[in-house]
């Protein structure tokens, strides 16, 4: 009890508990993403519901970034001008430790948000019975790419600063040593917890209108089927009329 006392008053509250569920059932879902994409994986038919998971969780830090804790919100992380400094501190072994994310981890932020937007397109574009396979692989191959530049640059951040970014995302802490003269984070405000929860809500209300199947098991033969089928069974219908 008095041990973990000390660690609290010697931790900085950065990360909010949404942002960090955001976070790690991201994770989660791009993972049972990827794993399910085969035909031939145990997990096929949970692949597209995984996407629609991933669409909620998009949908819900695009709001978040505007009205959810300190940290979390765009306009306090995303600073373009701050790049070039923030890339001499590290070339002269003297690193700046940033409370919330650092320049270059703001970028990667929108990078990979922007990333499995573009999959998730391409993907929806798919089950509707249009777009491109080849560029929805792409596209996520390119996002697998960018996933694991920003775990190694996680992981050396982690060393050249040390301070265990992995941890403190799953925390909501950073330590106070390394940080002097910061203080705790805002949190977010019950308006804030109530918009995160009605646009959950909302994009899931809307994404069954869309496909009732949508967060259930579905196999590879079914997808594209509530699309190209009725297409199909309009086209059979328009010949038999002409003959």
């Amino acid at each position: 009890m008095v041990t973990g006392k000390l660690v609290r008053e010697n931790a900085l509250k950065v990360w909010d508990v949404p942002l960090r569920l955001f976070h790690w059932f991201l994770v989660a879902a791009i993972a049972i993403a990827f794993l399910s994409s085969e035909g031939d994986s145990p997990i096929a038919a949970w692949h597209i519901a995984a996407g629609w998971m991933a669409a909620v969780l998009i949908v819900f830090r695009l709001v978040w970034g505007g009205v959810g804790g300190e940290h979390a919100r765009f306009v306090n992380f995303v600073r373009p001008s701050l790049v070039a400094g923030h890339i001499r501190s590290l070339l002269s072994r003297d690193p700046e430790h940033s409370v919330g994310h650092n320049p270059l981890g703001a970028l990667a932020v929108l990078a990979l948000l922007a990333g499995v937007a573009a999959v998730l397109w391409t993907g929806i574009q798919l089950d509707a019975g249009r777009g491109s396979e080849d560029l929805h692989e792409a596209l996520a191959y390119g996002l697998l790419a960018l996933i694991g530049i920003h775990v190694v640059a996680v992981i050396a951040m982690s060393m050249v600063t040390r301070e265990n970014l992995v941890r403190a995302m799953i925390t909501g802490r950073k330590r106070t040593a390394l940080h002097a003269g910061a203080r705790d984070a805002r949190a977010p405000g019950p308006m804030a917890l109530l918009a995160g929860g009605a646009v959950i809500a909302a994009t899931v209300v809307a994404i069954l209108r869309f496909d009732a199947a949508a967060f259930g098991p579905r196999l590879e033969t079914e997808r594209g089927e509530r699309y190209g089928g009725d297409h199909q069974s309009s086209e059979s219908a328009e010949g038999t009329d002409k003959d």
